[in-house]
């Protein structure tokens, strides 16, 4: 190794809401704080086309937009913004190592984890094509499903999460079309009969997309099999949602950070931004599994930063 190591008060792994609110935070409280943007700059939300509920947008703006705000915000404060991702730690002893690119080494007093999840999609390659041209697929009916009132969707998915949305699109959609690949749901009993009873919801058993239909850059439908009987046929849809779950960008930090069965970090204090290591917090979605919204990461970003705050005065920083 080459370079020389490095020394930081706090160092912030990740960039989406998260990562920036804490940065703005410590920043503030003259904590000097090193942020490494990932390998999404702007996290997820730089894959939204528009976001409409965080407060203080009256007229909605795009995720890439409301990301370089953030980030600006933060360098407003002096946040010392860096490209580059994380690509191994070791928090055994009572430094905290962390390594960019497998090259520069830094030894961190605080360390913020907001490395976020990423949504699981189906990979086809026309999924992919009207994901990024912001045209109707999405993996957020929360997020995204306003935009399709009156309108009739598909979602994908058999648990608690894809009934959850596809109960929460049945409120605003004419019709939601829910495709399950087996013949039951993974759901709990409660969840799948909640939506069994939805009469604008049609539950299709045994079924997988072939491929999302479209024209330019718009979801016309969906062209989906029975893999039992094979029959084939097309769906009208204008919004295509996937809700087959998440994984958290959380594999390096398995060695020495508590994860759940799913692995997202575990808090060591209910309330509290702690992992099971000193000094070490979460913030955002690598750890919530359950709202997934940027205004609950920003929120648990500013509980990070204020507790690598009183940790460090604690110490004597």
């Amino acid at each position: 190794m080459s370079e020389e190591i490095e020394k930081v008060k706090c160092l912030i792994i990740g960039s989406g809401p998260a990562g920036y609110t804490a940065a703005i935070y410590a920043a503030r409280a003259n904590m000097a704080p090193v942020l490494y943007q990932g390998m999404q700059p702007g996290g997820q939300l730089t894959t939204t086309n528009e976001v409409e509920n965080f407060p203080g947008y009256q007229d909605g703006v795009t995720g890439p937009e409301m990301m370089m705000q953030l980030e600006a915000q933060a360098k407003r404060f002096d946040t010392d913004v860096r490209n580059g991702w994380v690509t191994k730690v070791d928090f055994s002893g009572p430094v905290h190592k962390v390594w960019i690119e497998d090259k520069k080494e830094i030894h961190a007093d605080t360390i913020i984890i907001s490395t976020g999840a990423s949504a699981r999609y189906l990979g086809l390659e026309s999924e992919q094509k009207y994901l990024k041209a912001g045209g109707g697929v999405s993996a957020c009916a929360v997020c995204d499903g306003f935009f399709y009132r009156g309108q009739e969707t598909v979602i994908v998915g058999a648990g608690d999460s894809a009934c959850e949305e596809a109960h929460y699109l049945s409120n605003i959609c004419t019709k939601v079309t829910m495709l399950v690949r087996r013949d039951e749901f993974r759901a709990s009993k409660i969840m799948a009969e909640r939506v069994k009873n939805t009469a604008n919801i049609e539950i299709l058993f045994n079924t997988e997309t072939e491929e999302v239909l479209g024209e330019n850059d718009l979801v016309t439908g969906a062209r989906v099999k029975n893999n039992v009987t094979g029959e084939i046929k097309e769906i009208p849809c204008t919004g295509f949602f996937v809700a087959i779950g998440h994984n958290p960008n959380t594999e390096i930090f398995k060695p020495y950070v508590n994860l759940d069965d799913a692995g997202y970090i575990e808090y060591a204090e209910p309330g509290t931004a702690k992992t099971n290591v000193e000094g070490v917090f979460v913030s955002g979605d690598a750890a919530d599994k359950t709202y997934r919204q940027a205004i609950t990461a920003a929120g648990t970003g500013c509980m990070a930063a204020l507790e690598a705050e009183r940790y460090l005065a604690a110490k004597g920083h």
